[in-house]
């Protein structure tokens, strides 16, 4: 999945860490809120950008200024950020679906 999987920046069960990082760990269960809240309706587009904002300005700092985050921060922006992107992704779908099906129609009425 392209994860660095270590294991300080993986959350821990019994003594084992997760097979995936905590921002991983939280992109994963932002994927999964998304594929239910799309059902109970979406943010716009700005919301759903400004939701990525905050993983972004996490690792840009840590990887700037050398400052190391932490596995609840990770796993909190990870959620948003998977939320967003896959948010994103389903809507870009239907509405790929809907154009392609409003064009399809009128090419054979047409």
């Amino acid at each position: 999945m392209g994860c660095h999987c270590r294991p300080d920046r993986s959350f821990h069960l019994r003594g084992r860490p997760f097979p995936i990082c905590a921002r991983c760990t939280g992109i994963l269960c932002g994927f999964l809120a998304a594929g239910v809240g799309i059902w109970l309706g979406t943010p716009g587009l700005i919301p759903l950008l400004l939701l990525m904002v905050p993983m972004i300005v996490d690792g840009t700092i840590q990887r700037l200024a050398k400052r190391e985050s932490n596995n609840p921060r990770r796993f909190i922006t990870g959620i948003l950020w998977g939320y967003a992107a896959m948010t994103l992704l389903l809507l870009s779908l239907v509405l790929t679906y809907r154009l392609g099906r409003s064009l399809g129609g009128q090419l054979l009425q047409g």
